[in-house]
């Protein structure tokens, strides 16, 4: 087993140390104080799993219910074992709140699904001179590029195809998989022995190309080909190997495609990965919201989550992770004729957890019919800078585009003060 070398003592120095203590007691002891040592490391490591939700799912159903009013809906609020309710099809969930908050007061105004998508993963309005880095980009350079150890892409999403690295460059773009663990062309099969000789010719072509001078995209291609090599030899793939748990681990956080992708999630996040985005779509919930909800989307949701949240706890992670779900806006308070909610933005709900974040609130509200945010309205700049103080990447980070223009993390964003201790 490899053993992580002690800080501030040469390799030389390290083996030298244990040759000499090699057939001594104190050597096995120091063995596992180092072992213990790593295994504290890793669980230190701090990581972002955002749920995401693509479609805008209706949080007046989920979050934020409004029973008695005009919009209510259907479905009536339970209790938590927080200081809020939510929705009655979440109730796993519900025991789980104590470590989650809800932000009930979003207002972005982009009610569009791709203006959405994007104002919600990078923080800022769609530009037409500038690419915007999704969150998980900024992570995977804040945070992934740190880590020496790790192998595989920073920046995994599961069953999502999640946002575009924009400015920051190919190597820090998602690495797009499927919940089974299935990545297409990662595996080697008897083809061990071309690789290198594949690797050897690519490196001539690649470098020949790199010295004329054509820009950045062959040196970017060069690091995603080597990650990819290393995707196919590293023993940290299997991280994606989700049939190895346990049949009890698997049902408890569902067999669906969502669940499964949770459950990788959390051990990419074991592996050293900052950011894993996990989708979940069939939210534009247009016609039959109600139905389509509680038999069908609310189950899976409520399964996972509280699955995931209590899987991490139990490991002593939960305090290192960060937990985000949200979708591009919410739905309408007013139901339409086909028993349905349509795009709404002006006042929706986002749910965060996890990473020394305060659980067990509702943060900001809503009028008596969920038409309007009542008091402070939070922006997608203002979650994501709240992650960023949890994972420890100073706010005053500022980053440039390709033609030198200064880009404030989450676009200047104020950290939510009732969510950080």
């Amino acid at each position: 087993m490899h053993l992580p070398t002690p800080h501030g003592m040469s390799r030389r120095h390290f083996m030298k140390h244990m040759a000499t203590a090699a057939a001594t007691a104190p050597a096995l002891q120091f063995i596992s104080d180092l072992r213990a040592h790593a295994e504290d490391i890793k669980k230190a490591q701090k990581a972002c799993i955002l749920m995401w939700m693509g479609g805008g799912p209706p949080t007046i159903d989920i979050w934020d219910l409004k029973p008695g009013s005009k919009n209510g809906g259907e479905f009536q609020p339970i209790d938590t074992k927080g200081d809020l309710q939510i929705s009655e099809h979440m109730p796993k969930t519900a025991m789980q709140m104590d470590k989650l908050s809800v932000v009930r007061s979003m207002s972005t105004r982009e009610a569009d699904h791709g203006r959405g998508r994007y104002y919600m993963h990078t923080a800022f309005v769609p530009n037409p001179t500038v690419v915007h880095p999704t969150f998980g980009s900024v992570v995977s350079q804040e945070l992934g590029a740190k880590r020496s150890a790790l192998e595989i892409p920073a920046f995994v999403s599961v069953n999502a195809p999640s946002g575009s690295p924009g400015f920051m460059g190919a190597r820090h773009a998602p690495f797009v998989v499927s919940s089974n663990g299935q990545i297409r062309n990662a595996s080697l099969g008897d083809k061990k022995d071309r690789l290198g000789q594949r690797l050897r010719m690519l490196s001539v072509i690649e470098t020949n190309f790199i010295n004329s001078k054509r820009g950045e995209m062959p040196k970017g291609h060069r690091e995603i080909y080597k990650k990819a090599v290393n995707l196919m030899t590293s023993e940290q793939m299997k991280a994606f190997k989700v049939a190895e748990e346990s049949q009890e681990t698997k049902d408890a956080y569902g067999t669906g495609g969502f669940g499964q992708g949770l459950l990788m999630a959390r051990r990419l996040v074991e592996t050293g990965v900052p950011f894993i985005e996990v989708g979940m779509g069939g939210w534009d919930l247009h016609n039959n919201v109600f139905n389509t909800l509680s038999t069908q989307r609310l189950p899976q949701l409520d399964q996972g989550i509280a699955a995931l949240t209590a899987d991490l706890s139990q490991r002593g992670m939960l305090d290192d992770v960060v937990l985000v779900w949200m979708g591009e806006f919410g739905r309408t308070p007013r139901i339409n004729q086909n028993v349905g909610r349509d795009h709404w933005a002006a006042s929706w709900s986002v749910m965060v957890g996890g990473g020394g974040i305060k659980g067990g609130q509702a943060v900001g509200k809503t009028d008596r019919d969920g038409v309007r945010v009542d008091g402070k309205a939070y922006l997608p700049g203002d979650v994501w800078a709240t992650v960023s103080q949890a994972l420890g990447i100073p706010s005053k980070t500022v980053h440039r585009s390709k033609r030198g223009r200064p880009m404030k993390l989450a676009n200047g964003g104020s950290p939510i003060k009732e969510l950080i201790g």
